[in-house]
C-alpha cells in the first residue's frame, strides 16, 4: 500500500529555507533565504492537514487554492502545483518572498493552532514559481482572440500589472502609464533586494511587455494627460498607490540629514541597477558611517533600518511609540533586523530635534506608556513625564507611513470623489468610481496596505471590466 503522502506534521518539524548568516547577509542586497531542495519541499508540503474548511486559503486575500497546490507539490507534481497556484495570483513568487504570511495564510494554519507549527506555505509557494520559470513553464501571454477595446491603467504598481495581465490574456488592448522610469511601482523601488531581487520584478515587466502590453514610462500624470487618457481608452483603471510621506510637526524638523523614508529607499534601490543618484553619492542617502535613527514601526521601518546597517551605519536605531506586540510590521522582520545589528527601542517618540548648525544632531525623545484600552481594543500610548532624553543621530529617517496625494485637484477633475483619508471612493470588487469608465485599485482605494490585496483588486477590476466589455458587445449584436 502507497503511504499517504500528506498529513505528516505529526512526524516532520516545520522547517524553513536555509537563512544566509546575519553577518554574511548584512553585507549585501540579495534575498536572505536559501531556496528549498526538491525533496525538502515535497516534505514541507506533505505536513499539511488537508482540512475540510482551509482556513489558510480563507485568509489569503486571493484565496488561493493551498491545499491543492501543497498537495501537488508533496507528489512531485510540481507543474500541475504551478498551474494551480497562477490560476488565482498573478505574482505568486512575488507573494511567496514578500506577503506577510505570519498574518495570512501560516498564521491560521489550523497545525500552528495545533502546536504542530505552520506550513512554510510562502517558502513552498516561492519554490513552486521559481522552478516554474526555470523550466519554462511559465508561459508567454498568447490572447486567444484580439478586442478592439483598450484600457489605460495609471500606475504600474502590483493593482495595475495585475489588471494589465488579466486584460491582455482576454485579448484587450492595454497601456499602463507610470511616473518612473521602470515598471513595478513599490516592488521596483521601494522593497529592498534582500526581500525581494529586482530581477524578479523585471522578468515579470518583461513578460508583459513581450505579451503585448503597452508601457508609458516617465510620464507624470497631469490634468490634460489624465483628460487624454480618458478619451483614447474605453476604460481607464487609477492604481497610482500612496506616495506622499506622513510628516512630522517639531522642532528642527527640517534640518539636514533628517529624510523622508520613501526617497532613503528609492535612491537605494536605484543604485541596485547601477543608476546614477546624486542624493546618494553625494551622502545625503547614504548611511555609511552614520549613526542611523528610524522613526515608525511598519514594514518601511523594517526596510530602512535594514537597508542602513547594510549601507554600513555605525548603528541603527528604530524607535517605535508602542511596544513589540503592539507594532504593525512583521515580527519576522523584526527578528531579522535584531539578528544583523538593528536596535528597537520601544515605547519612544520623538518630540523634535536636536542641531549642530543646520544639520540634525539627535532625536529628542519621550518615554512611553500604554493607557487603558480605546473603543478598539488597543491601548493609545502616553508620555511618561520626566523620561525624556536625546538619541544621537547623523541620519534621522521618517518613516510613519503614506497618504494619498489630492488627485481630484491634480488632474482637475470634477466627480472624482474622494472619501474624509483622501482615497478614491470605489465600488468594492469592481472598483467602480463616481466618473463613468474610470475604476480604481489598491492603495489609492485601501490606503497604504498590502501588495496582495493590490493583486486582488486588480483581477476584480479586470474581470468587471471585461463583463462590461462583454455586455456592451451583445447589446450592440443585438441591435
Amino acid at each position: 500500500m502507497a503511504e499517504q503522502p500528506m498529513l505528516k506534521f505529526v512526524k516532520i518539524e516545520r522547517d524553513m529555507p536555509e537563512k544566509r548568516e546575519a553577518g554574511v547577509r548584512r553585507e549585501d542586497f540579495h534575498e536572505i533565504y536559501a531556496e528549498y531542495a526538491d525533496a525538502k519541499a515535497k516534505e514541507q508540503a506533505s505536513r499539511c492537514s488537508q482540512c475540510g474548511v482551509p482556513y489558510c486559503q480563507s485568509h489569503c486575500p486571493l484565496h488561493n487554492n493551498i491545499p491543492d497546490w501543497l498537495k501537488l507539490t508533496a507528489e512531485g507534481r510540481l507543474r500541475e502545483a504551478y498551474e494551480v497556484s497562477q490560476a488565482t495570483n498573478t505574482f505568486p513568487e512575488i507573494c511567496g518572498r514578500i506577503c506577510p504570511q505570519d498574518r495570512l495564510c501560516e498564521g491560521n494554519c489550523v497545525i500552528e493552532q495545533s502546536g504542530h507549527g505552520t506550513v512554510t506555505i510562502g517558502s513552498v509557494e516561492k519554490y513552486i514559481t521559481d522552478t516554474a520559470w526555470e523550466e519554462g513553464w511559465v508561459m508567454p501571454i498568447t490572447p486567444k482572440t484580439e478586442r478592439a477595446e483598450s484600457v489605460g491603467i495609471i500606475g504600474a504598481g502590483p493593482g495595475g500589472l495585475a489588471a494589465a495581465d488579466v486584460l491582455r490574456r482576454a485579448g484587450v488592448q492595454v497601456t499602463v502609464y507610470d511616473r518612473y522610469d521602470r515598471a513595478g511601482g513599490l516592488l521596483t523601488y521601494g522593497i529592498p533586494g534582500f526581500k525581494l531581487e529586482k530581477d524578479v520584478v523585471m522578468r515579470r515587466n518583461e513578460q508583459l511587455e513581450a505579451g503585448g502590453v503597452n508601457f508609458v514610462l516617465n510620464c507624470d500624470v497631469d490634468a490634460d494627460i489624465f483628460t487624454s487618457i480618458r478619451a483614447e481608452h474605453d476604460a481607464v483603471i487609477i492604481a497610482t498607490g500612496v506616495y506622499k510621506s506622513r510628516d512630522l510637526s517639531m522642532p528642527n524638523g527640517e534640518a539636514e540629514g533628517i529624510e523622508k523614508a520613501i526617497d532613503f529607499l528609492t535612491a537605494s534601490n536605484r543604485k541596485s541597477f547601477g543608476d546614477e543618484v546624486a542624493d546618494f553619492d553625494s551622502g545625503r542617502l547614504n548611511a555609511e558611517g552614520k549613526r542611523v535613527v528610524v522613526i515608525g514601526g511598519g514594514d518601511t521601518a523594517m526596510d530602512c533600518v535594514r537597508t542602513s546597517i547594510r549601507q554600513g551605519a555605525t548603528s541603527v536605531k528604530c524607535l517605535y511609540r508602542r511596544d513589540r506586540a503592539n507594532m504593525p510590521g512583521s515580527q519576522r522582520e523584526v527578528q531579522n533586523a535584531e539578528e544583523e545589528g538593528v536596535v528597537f527601542e520601544w515605547l519612544s517618540a520623538p518630540k523634535g530635534f536636536t542641531t549642530e548648525g543646520d544639520k540634525v544632531a539627535g532625536v529628542m525623545v519621550q518615554k512611553m506608556r500604554l493607557g487603558a484600552p480605546d473603543a478598539t481594543g488597543r491601548q493609545a500610548p502616553e508620555v511618561i513625564e520626566g523620561a525624556d532624553y536625546v538619541e544621537e543621530a547623523d541620519l534621522v529617517i521618517k518613516a510613519l507611513g503614506f497618504e494619498p496625494e489630492d488627485l481630484p485637484t491634480l488632474w482637475d477633475t470634477d466627480g472624482l470623489e474622494v472619501n474624509r483619508w483622501g482615497t478614491i471612493k470605489a465600488e468594492y470588487t469592481t472598483g467602480k468610481t463616481a466618473l463613468e469608465g474610470v475604476y480604481a485599485v489598491g492603495d489609492i482605494v485601501r490606503g497604504a496596505s498590502l501588495v496582495v490585496w493590490a493583486i486582488r483588486d486588480g483581477r476584480d477590476c479586470a474581470d468587471a471590466i471585461l463583463e462590461q466589455f462583454n455586455a456592451t458587445t451583445q447589446v450592440i449584436a443585438a441591435e
